[in-house]
Parts: C-alpha cells; sequence; structure tokens
C-alpha cells in the first residue's frame, strides 16, 4: 500500500505542537512498518533549512518535494480542485494528514486526517483577522466531512468534532499524542544542568510557563496570579518571594498586550521571558523549575504540562478542553478564568511539601499512559484499516 503523508507543517522547522506530533509521530510509524511505501508530500518556493535527513534511515520512505509559490498552491487547491496530491506523488493509496492544510485529492485515494483541536471555532476571539481568513478558506469542517477517518488527539477534540461538525462518532478514533523521551528527570548535579541555568540567566528559584505567547494561553492570567503571590509573600515575610516567573516559548499572534501586563506588574523585576527555547534545552528548564503553570484557556492535546510531569515537576493547568486527560488527579486543575484560583494552587504547592511530592509522584505514573510507539502503532492501525 502506498501512503501520501502531506508533511508540509515540517518544511519551517519549527517545533510547536503541530510539528511535534508530525516528527514524532512518523518517526516511530516508519520504525515499525517497512511493509507499506510511504512518500513525503513537500512544498516550498524558497530554500529551506528544515531537515530530513532522518527519513534516509527507512528504505520504505521517500521524499516528493515540489517549488511551487504556496499561495499559487493553495489557490488552485481551493479554487480548481486540482491538482490532485495522490497524483503528484504517484498514485498514492491514501493521503494522511497530520494537521488540516489546503490540498485536494482524486475519488481514487482515502483521506484520513489528524484534528488536534478547533480552538478556532471555541474561541475565535483569540485569532488575528489574517488567521480567521485562512481558517474561513481551507475550511476545516469540509476536510473533516470529506475524510474517510478522523484522528482527534483527545476526547475533548472528538466532542467537538461531533458538535460542532456533527462529525458521526465511529468516523472518529481518538488517538492521544505524546512527548520525547528526552523529557525525563535529570541528575541534578548534571553539569549541563548549570551551564543552561547561566546560559539563560535563571533564577535559582521559579515558576515556569513554556508555550506560544499569545492570548489564548491566559498568561496575563498567570501574571496576576503572580502578582498575588508576590503581594501575599510580601505581606507575610515569607519564603514565596524569592520564586520568580519565568515565561519561555516563541512569539504568537496579538501578544501586545501579554507585554503591557508584564511591563506594568508591580514585580517586573521578577518577570523573565525567553523567546524561543531549541529543543534540547527545554528538558533543563523543566528540571530547574520548581513549578510549571499552564492556564490556557482551551487546549486540543496539551504538550507541556505532560512534558513538566515527565521531568518530575508539579503540574497546575487548566479544568478545561484536554487538559483534565492529560494532568488527571496528577497536578492541580484550576479554573483559567479565576487567576485567584492559579495563586492559591501556587501557594498550597509551594508551601506544602508534601503535597508537592505526592504531585511529582504522580505526574511521572499518569506521563507513561502517553508514549510515541503506542501513538504510532494505533495510527498504524486506522491506516491498514
Amino acid at each position: 500500500m502506498k501512503i501520501c503523508i502531506d508533511a508540509r507543517c515540517l518544511i519551517e522547522g519549527r517545533r510547536t505542537g503541530v510539528e511535534e506530533y508530525t516528527r514524532y509521530l512518523l518517526d516511530n510509524l516508519f520504525a515499525i512498518d517497512q511493509k507499506n511505501e510511504y512518500v513525503l508530500f513537500l512544498n516550498s518556493w524558497k530554500k529551506t533549512q528544515a531537515d530530513f535527513s532522518w527519513t534516509k534511515k527507512y528504505p520504505n520512505v521517500t521524499l516528493k518535494k515540489f517549488r511551487f509559490p504556496n499561495k499559487l498552491l493553495n489557490f488552485m487547491f481551493w479554487y480548481l480542485g486540482w491538482p490532485k496530491i495522490d497524483k503528484m506523488v504517484g498514485d498514492a493509496d491514501i493521503v494522511f494528514l497530520p494537521n488540516i492544510i489546503f490540498g485536494s485529492i482524486s475519488s481514487k485515494a482515502k483521506l484520513i486526517a489528524t484534528i488536534h483541536d478547533l480552538s478556532f471555532e471555541r474561541h475565535r476571539e483569540y485569532f488575528s483577522l489574517k488567521r480567521k481568513w485562512w481558517h474561513i478558506f481551507i475550511s476545516p469542517k469540509k476536510i473533516c466531512q470529506k475524510a474517510h477517518k478522523i484522528i482527534a488527539v483527545s476526547e475533548s477534540s472528538k466532542n467537538d468534532l461531533i458538535n460542532l461538525y456533527k462529525i458521526k462518532s465511529e468516523k472518529i478514533i481518538v488517538i492521544p499524542s505524546a512527548v520525547s523521551d528526552n523529557f525525563c528527570v535529570l541528575d541534578r548535579n548534571s553539569e549541563k544542568l548549570v551551564k543552561i541555568k547561566e546560559k539563560y540567566s535563571l533564577p535559582y528559584k521559579f515558576i515556569l510557563f513554556f508555550g506560544t505567547i499569545e492570548p489564548r494561553k491566559n498568561i496575563i492570567g498567570l501574571v496576576r496570579a503572580f502578582n498575588q503571590l508576590q503581594k501575599y509573600a510580601d505581606e507575610n515575610k515569607n519564603d514565596l518571594e524569592k520564586y520568580k516567573l519565568v515565561i519561555a516559548g516563541e512569539y504568537g499572534w496579538m501578544n501586545e498586550k501579554i507585554f503591557e501586563e508584564i511591563e506594568n506588574s508591580p514585580f517586573r523585576e521578577k518577570i523573565q521571558v525567553i523567546h524561543s527555547v531549541p529543543d534540547e534545552d527545554k528538558p533543563y528548564f523543566y528540571n530547574l523549575s520548581s513549578l510549571f503553570v499552564y492556564p490556557s484557556f482551551f487546549e486540543g492535546f496539551g504538550f507541556p504540562p505532560l512534558e513538566a510531569m515527565k521531568c518530575g515537576v508539579p503540574v497546575i493547568a487548566s479544568n478545561n478542553s484536554s487538559l483534565p486527560e492529560v494532568v488527571g488527579n496528577a497536578g492541580i486543575l484550576i479554573d483559567s478564568d479565576k487567576p485567584d484560583e492559579i495563586f492559591e494552587a501556587m501557594k498550597e504547592i509551594l508551601e506544602n511539601p508534601e503535597l508537592k511530592n505526592d504531585l511529582i509522584k504522580k505526574g511521572l505514573e499518569k506521563s507513561r499512559e502517553f508514549d510515541w510507539q503506542k501513538t504510532a502503532k494505533k495510527t498504524l492501525e486506522v491506516l491498514e484499516s
């Protein structure tokens, strides 16, 4: 069987949630399946720095690179329904979309798509005008209706597909994502830990947020909760005043108000923003932190809390969307609309060593439920079915 995988999301070489999912899923999928033939569909008018050398170790995997201007190709897909991706790569039996994107396939091929979330339907207020128009033109609902099978990364995303797009339940298979084994508990005496701390000038004690710096992540709520924590520490003259807040991640859209909130904080000197942390440094950030807080308004899966749990860090996360599925009772779940709850949870964990250790233990246990090999095996079952 010839399976075409639309890997255009990897072209730019970024590693946000969708790219993480695609990269690790494909690596594990190719490792367990030497029987089927895989073709990665790629397109970029400009030369890119994206590295696909990792595919060379798999003899049944080939790359099909095209150099159409992206806007022209997307226009042709959208307006003409041509060219057909399965035909472009040499008559594929299946076209698999690890992420929703412009495309067109012939009636002879089967379409399978992964839906990470419908945040653009649930929370349109957190998207720029450009992103809103992009979703209108690409029409995820039509793609889901055309797909023969849909992989949802969480029960939350499956429910949204049923409720918002009226997709039949039997057409949707829930296959949770996972995170790399690079995320693990590191030796506290590791020299690399010291080097990373020095490289980024990280504080001795800090609360960590990792994620795209955009409105949906509710960083404003986190900053306000941190302000409360510091006021509480000042009033009670306790050790909580030693904790700082580190906000790390790629810059997203509509983040002006986030930076305003940080700048206007009375504890601005205790808040550190770090833009773009390389993948290889992330596990060290988690291991150096005292607490991880992820108060997002909506997540299709939520990689950072799982990464934190695998690194042995206590987690506070929102009680909405998919986050209760990922965190469960291994962390403290809060109402993302209430900074007071975030503050109380932070105070409770940082002042109670017994609770902190219990959450670390439960987090490590919970994180073992998510594994890329399991995800790849279940995905292969869908492809072969």
